[in-house]
C-alpha cells in the first residue's frame, strides 16, 4: 500500500507490503521519519491508504464499520491517554465488563501490579486527568493493561514500551507471549532490544520496506538493520 498525508509533497509510505500472522509477533523498526507509526495508524483506520489496502482476515478495513474494526484491535500509542478516574476504571475503558480478576491479570502481564498495589487505594486509587500523577512508564503500562483486558484479535503497540527500562520491557514482552497467544501482535519500536525476539521484523527506511526477516536473518542481509543495531549496541553482543 501507499499513503500520503494530505498536503504532503511525497508519500509517507510507498509500496509497503507484509503479512502479520495470528500467534506471532511482528515488529516494525526504522529510523525517525521512516514511517513506522504511520503504518500502525493505518491498521485501525486513523487514515486511509491512497493505493493498495490494509486487510484484516482478507477483508479491506475500509469495508468494516469503525466500531466493528476497532472492537477487534487493541491499540496502544506511545503517549498513553489516561482519564480522570480510578486505576481500575482506566483499565476497564478497554472492556467495561472485565472482572476484577481479569483487570488484575492484565496489570500483572503489563508489569503494573507492583506500583498499583503501592498506591494509596490500589486499584481504587485516583488518576488525574492525563495521568499527570504517574510517570511515563507507569502510564504506558496502564495503557498496555487496558489493551490486554480487551482481548482483541490484533494488538498494535506503537512504540508503547519506550518509557520502560530494559528489564521491565523484557519481562513484559515475555508475559505478552502467553497473554496474547493466538492473536496477531504488531510492535513498533526504535530499540533493538524490543524487537530482537520477534517472529518477523519489518525494516522501514524512507517509507519503504527494506528488509523482512528474523533478527539473525536481517543481521546477515540488511545493511539498514545492521546500521540500526550498531548505533545502539555492539554487533558482537547480538550476533
Amino acid at each position: 500500500m501507499t499513503f500520503q498525508y494530505p498536503g504532503a509533497e511525497e508519500p509517507a509510505l510507498s509500496g509497503v507490503s507484509f503479512t502479520a500472522f495470528p500467534g506471532e509477533v511482528t515488529a516494525i523498526i526504522g529510523g525517525t521519519g521512516s514511517g513506522k507509526s504511520t503504518v500502525a495508524g493505518l491498521i485501525p483506520r486513523f487514515y486511509d491508504v491512497n493505493a493498495g489496502g490494509v486487510l484484516l482476515d482478507g477483508v479491506d478495513v475500509r469495508e468494516c464499520t469503525q466500531a466493528d474494526l476497532r472492537a477487534r484491535i487493541g491499540f496502544v500509542p506511545q503517549k498513553a491517554v489516561l482519564f480522570t478516574g480510578t486505576v481500575a476504571a482506566n483499565i476497564r475503558y478497554g472492556r467495561e465488563d472485565a472482572t476484577d480478576d481479569e483487570v488484575r491479570r492484565a496489570t500483572t502481564v503489563a508489569q503494573a501490579t507492583d506500583f498499583i498495589d503501592a498506591m494509596t487505594g490500589g486499584f481504587s486509587a485516583p488518576i488525574a486527568q492525563g495521568g499527570i500523577n504517574l510517570s511515563g512508564g507507569q502510564k504506558q503500562r496502564l495503557a498496555i493493561a487496558r489493551a490486554i483486558v480487551r482481548r482483541p484479535d490484533v494488538y498494535v503497540f506503537d512504540d508503547s514500551f519506550s518509557a520502560l527500562d530494559a528489564a521491565t520491557d523484557a519481562r513484559l514482552r515475555t508475559a505478552l507471549r502467553d497473554a496474547t497467544a493466538g492473536a496477531t501482535v504488531i510492535i513498533v519500536a526504535q530499540r533493538i532490544s524490543t524487537v530482537i525476539s520477534a517472529d518477523r521484523i519489518i525494516v522501514l527506511d524512507n517509507g519503504q520496506v527494506v528488509g523482512i526477516g528474523t533478527h539473525v536473518e536481517l543481521l546477515r542481509a540488511s545493511p539498514v538493520y545492521r546500521e540500526i543495531v550498531a548505533s545502539q549496541v555492539s554487533l558482537d553482543e547480538v550476533a
